[in-house]
């Protein structure tokens, strides 16, 4: 694990004083679960929702259900609020929200398995980026794990570019 995303975001979290919170859907946890496979994590870590459905994103993230009906749980719309809503949620600096297709159903011609949305809100500012992943389900949900865990280490590096929001 040496070296790893998360062990090097537990290093700068801890060493700036500041705490990230989570709020997953497609991931179901994973994130959270490799967040707090680092020792003393409970320090900068306060927490991850699971809200995998409608009705948890609404009543405990505060996604608007305008938002849910109109761009759908994988949105940018939808992951903004969710991050928003985490960032409240666990009083933290960081938050970051995930929500995909992780397949092998679900997905449209407008958005395919594998497409996923991650947010960071931060107290400077939010970040909202797509991905297309291409594996199979678990696959899916790594590669989003991944990609989330890189996302805050992109914005504790300072190098989480603008351009592509």
């Amino acid at each position: 694990m040496a070296g790893s995303l998360e062990v090097e975001i537990g290093r700068l979290l801890q060493q700036r004083g500041l705490r990230l919170g989570l709020a997953e859907s497609c991931t179901g946890g994973l994130v959270g679960h490799r967040i707090t496979n680092v020792a003393g994590s409970s320090e900068y870590f306060m927490g991850s929702m699971v809200s995998y459905s409608y009705e948890a994103k609404a009543a405990v993230l505060g996604v608007s259900w305008e938002t849910l009906k109109t761009f759908g749980a994988v949105s940018r719309e939808t992951v903004l609020e969710m991050a928003h809503g985490a960032k409240k949620l666990f009083d933290v600096n960081i938050a970051v929200s995930i929500s995909g297709i992780a397949g092998p159903g679900g997905g449209t011609a407008d958005k395919p398995v594998g497409t996923t949305w991650i947010a960071l809100t931060a107290d400077d500012g939010e970040w909202a980026r797509k991905f297309q992943f291409h594996g199979n389900r678990e696959q899916n949900k790594t590669a989003s794990a991944e990609a989330a865990l890189q996302m805050v280490l992109d914005y504790l590096s300072g190098e989480l570019d603008t351009a592509r929001d």
